[in-house]
């Protein structure tokens, strides 16, 4: 799920399944936090390719309603033609900078909550547009509204970070510049906090998980890794002169550090930062 991301458009509902399955799997906790309930009008930001989204708008049916965006246009295209009903539609819009049109459609101060899953970590990457996009979930939410949210936090995937950066500095690039590559943000539970109470959000809970996932499995028997790597980790690929032998790097490099002996799976070491915070 990507609502900020490079001018090229790597997503797809397709590759997002075969690489990142888990992600609208493990939600119980942060859809028990935000508890839909029927009647409910629930904004999801980054909602990537609406499988969760979808299951929300059946929470809160018949009466309630829900809106998805993200920035992706092949995400929101497949969202729209695979789950549009009367109670749950779809645009595209970058929320780092909503459009006029979209500020006054959504960002009107009627939604009883905001939501975000595995989104925001790519969302906020851009330090000069954080506080944008937290105001603006503020600003979409009645007074009372909650907005409930789980990204990553700090320390996330720092086993294949390390391994991303390795493998472009083994192609010239200098560490600065590997480091600068990453399309991501994860915040420490006293970063997001100062994020959300900056913009007048009251936090009623902010908590960080350790949590190693597996990779989703091939067809073939083989592991998720590489599709992880194309596909989460696109814009390195793209950074590398020599962009499959990049790959191979990553994942020779990654090997042993996330595969486990035995059945050979293989994890990394995801770190959750959830939260809900309560428009005053």
């Amino acid at each position: 799920m990507a609502s900020e991301q490079p001018s090229k458009d790597h997503w797809s509902p397709q590759a997002y399944t075969a690489a990142a399955s888990f992600v609208p799997q493990l939600t119980t906790t942060v859809v028990k936090y935000l508890d839909p309930k029927p009647g409910d009008t629930i904004l999801d930001l980054g909602c990537g390719d609406g499988v969760l989204t979808s299951q929300l708008a059946t929470a809160v049916a018949p009466e309630g309603r829900v809106f998805g965006v993200d920035a992706s246009e092949s995400m929101i295209s497949g969202a729209a033609s695979k789950y549009a009903t009367s109670n749950l539609s779809f645009q595209q819009q970058d929320v780092t900078a909503f459009s006029p049109s979209a500020r006054e459609q959504l960002l009107d101060g009627s939604w009883d909550k905001v939501f975000s899953n595995a989104a925001l970590h790519w969302i906020l990457r851009k330090r000069e547009t954080r506080t944008d996009v937290v105001r603006a979930a503020y600003e979409a939410l009645k007074p009372g509204g909650v907005f409930v949210f789980e990204l990553g936090g700090h320390g996330n995937v720092a086993d294949v970070r390390v391994g991303l950066t390795a493998a472009l500095v083994m192609q010239g690039v200098s560490v600065e510049e590997a480091r600068e590559v990453s399309p991501w943000f994860f915040p420490s539970e006293e970063g997001m906090r100062g994020l959300l109470e900056g913009v007048g959000f009251a936090i009623e809970r902010l908590e960080l998980e350790y949590r190693p996932t597996r990779m989703t499995e091939k067809e073939d028997g083989g592991t998720g890794l590489e599709g992880w790597v194309r596909l989460m980790a696109a814009v390195y690929v793209e950074r590398a002169r020599e962009k499959e032998r990049y790959v191979r790097d990553v994942l020779a490099l990654m090997e042993e550090v996330v595969t486990r002996e035995g059945d050979g799976s293989q994890w990394l070491g995801y770190v959750r930062l959830r939260g809900v915070a309560r428009k005053a």
